[in-house]
């Protein structure tokens, strides 16, 4: 009887646990568990150094790198979405962090790290109420532009500020234009010992990648600079590298971070931008990953993940974390099944830095800088540039003025100078929408529509009826524009007096669209012509109901088909005009000096030869 008792409560237990965690609970078996487990392992293995080199570049102690890669990483992965997102620290965040947090503390002091743990808190508070809000779809408005662009700008300063540790340099200063200038003015005193150390674990790493990019590279990588870093410091005790130091406890601790109050609104504001780094980069990796799997992601789901991660992950000394693209695409093919793996992960990495603590207390800092230098290159991403730039020049000028903005501007700024940038392209196309002379071609017996502009071999127009392609929406931005198109379609030698519009492209109109068709049809009408829609849209048809403006039309002025339209709309053209015109360019044209309109009886005259 308890037996039967304990059988019928798993499935209940079951159910319960997807219906917080997902459907991925009921999947969970010994083959599951053991695939997760070795993918955890790979997980572990390629955040220990990252971890250490992202805290590094945050300007955070080694271990906050390592923090950040357990609580964080459960949490994300069992109340996300994906289920093979690992969430951890990334090198945009560490810097995005590093940039809002150095004006107000020195990198590393007590001082600091407070800031950077509080910021990460209320980071995470923004995440869950954007979640909970269900405002997930606000991300898509940071266009993939304006996100290459930050994480381009975000590479040149991995990339200047792994320099003077690669170096060996002390620099006084944080800012973008003080290390650059510390790099210049003090190159001559690099020191050759770091120099080989950041050489030696950028070729290892890069020769790893490239034999097999599925191989811990970047712990290659930095187990070769950390052996040369021994090697010279051997032979060469005058110049000895710089060394990492003993990690405080490879566990992270529970603390409340400790901020005055008169500084939360300040918080606050750089807590902004950097929920939208986070968020813009965590679904973008979701995204990613799950055009490979096939698996349905939800937003808002995935944003109450990463902002409980992250709310929790600051109690528990973990900083600013996301879904990390260099731990989830190698979860993926490493055969990943559940998130389970990334909970695999946050152990197998507590046991790595319980058992390899001296060890990691002998990474040198330029062999970490040399890691940076890696990943700064990686995500310059130069083939990308130059697609985009034989692709669309404006997308170009958004990218590079948020690359600009990134390197020499508040971080916060570049990212909302992208999406403004990136608003105003999209309003520039939209305002300008496509309106296209159609006709037919001349060898055509079926008389298909085609554009007139840069087509040879077509048909002249019809002297009566102009024929318009409409590609795209008729709102307040773009209501100049056509108005401007149709006047000048009606103002041109001989225009046409009736006018049909193919509006299947004509997304919808607002008020402001609705007045441009309503003043066409009035001036069509007063020069003795008309005017006609093939196949408009529902929404726009509703808006036409609403203003009245389809009252005024009228219904027997939208055509289903285009052969119906200009089969009725021929009925209503001036016959005279027809019997001596010479372009015939309509099935219903019929013979020179025909007029097929149903008022016409028979054509009055013998055909006329057209003038050559």
């Amino acid at each position: 009887m308890a037996k039967q008792e304990s059988g019928r409560q798993r499935p209940a237990r079951r159910a319960g646990l997807s219906r917080l965690f997902g459907d991925w609970v009921a999947e969970v078996d010994s083959r599951t568990l053991k695939a997760d487990a070795l993918a955890g392992l790979l997980g572990a293995l390629l955040v220990l150094p990252q971890g250490v080199a992202f805290a590094t570049l945050a300007g955070l102690p080694a271990e906050y790198g390592i923090y950040s890669a357990i609580v964080p990483c459960v949490l994300a992965a069992l109340l996300g979405s994906s289920r093979h997102v690992m969430s951890g620290p990334t090198n945009a965040n560490s810097l995005a962090l590093f940039a809002v947090l150095a004006p107000l503390a020195v990198a590393g002091t007590p001082a600091y790290i407070e800031l950077a743990l509080a910021v990460t808190v209320l980071v995470g508070l923004l995440q869950l109420a954007v979640g909970l809000l269900r405002l997930g779809a606000l991300a898509n408005f940071i266009s993939p532009s304006a996100l290459f662009g930050f994480t381009s700008g975000a590479a040149v300063l991995i990339a200047l500020h792994a320099l003077v540790d690669a170096l060996g340099l002390a620099i006084e200063g944080h800012g973008t234009a003080d290390t650059a200038a510390g790099i210049v003015k003090n190159l001559g005193q690099a020191q050759a010992g770091a120099i080989a150390v950041a050489v030696a674990t950028i070729a290892v790493t890069l020769a790893v990648r490239r034999w097999d990019r599925r191989k811990p590279h970047m712990l290659a990588g930095l187990a070769a600079g950390t052996l040369a870093a021994y090697a010279w410091n051997a032979l060469r005790p005058e110049g000895a590298v710089a060394l990492l130091g003993s990690l405080a406890q490879p566990w992270p601790p529970f603390h409340v971070p400790e901020v005055p109050w008169r500084l939360l609104p300040d918080l606050v504001g750089l807590a902004v931008p950097l929920t939208i780094v986070a968020l813009a980069q965590s679904i973008s990796i979701a995204k990613a990953v799950a055009a490979r799997s096939g698996q349905a992601i939800d937003a808002n789901r995935e944003f109450i993940g990463q902002g409980v991660s992250n709310a929790v992950g600051g109690l528990f000394s973990s900083y600013l974390s996301c879904g990390s693209l260099n731990r989830s695409l190698p979860n993926f093919e490493a055969g990943a099944r559940t998130p389970l793996a990334s909970v695999f992960s946050a152990v197998l990495l507590i046991v790595l830095v319980l058992l390899s603590a001296p060890l990691l207390a002998r990474i040198p800092h330029a062999a970490i800088a040399g890691l940076l230098l890696v990943v700064a290159w990686g995500l310059l991403d130069v083939a990308r540039w130059k697609k985009l730039l034989r692709v669309d020049r404006i997308e170009v000028l958004i990218a590079a003025a948020t690359l600009v903005a990134t390197v020499f501007i508040r971080m916060e700024i570049a990212i909302l100078l992208g999406t403004l940038l990136s608003l105003g392209g999209y309003l520039h196309r939209t305002s300008r929408p496509a309106m296209r002379t159609m006709g037919f071609e001349a060898d055509d017996p079926a008389r298909h529509f085609v554009p007139l502009e840069g087509q040879g071999g077509t048909l002249p127009e019809c002297p009566q009826l102009k024929l318009l392609r409409m590609e795209g929406s008729v709102y307040f931005g773009a209501a100049v524009h056509v108005a401007d198109r149709l006047h000048a379609l009606r103002a041109a030698p001989d225009a046409p007096a009736h006018l049909l519009v193919m509006s299947k492209s004509m997304n919808f109109v607002d008020h402001a669209g609705v007045e441009v068709w309503e003043h066409e049809l009035r001036r069509r009408r007063q020069i003795g012509g008309d005017l006609y829609f093939h196949r408009p849209r529902p929404q726009v048809m509703e808006a036409w109901t609403r203003t009245g403006f389809l009252d005024e039309l009228g219904a027997d002025h939208i055509f289903p088909d285009k052969q119906a339209a200009i089969h009725e709309i021929y009925q209503r053209l001036d016959p005279d005009i027809c019997r001596t015109c010479t372009v015939r360019c309509f099935l219903e044209c019929g013979p020179y000096g025909y007029a097929g309109q149903r008022s016409v009886v028979a054509p009055a005259s013998e055909p006329r030869k057209p003038e050559s």
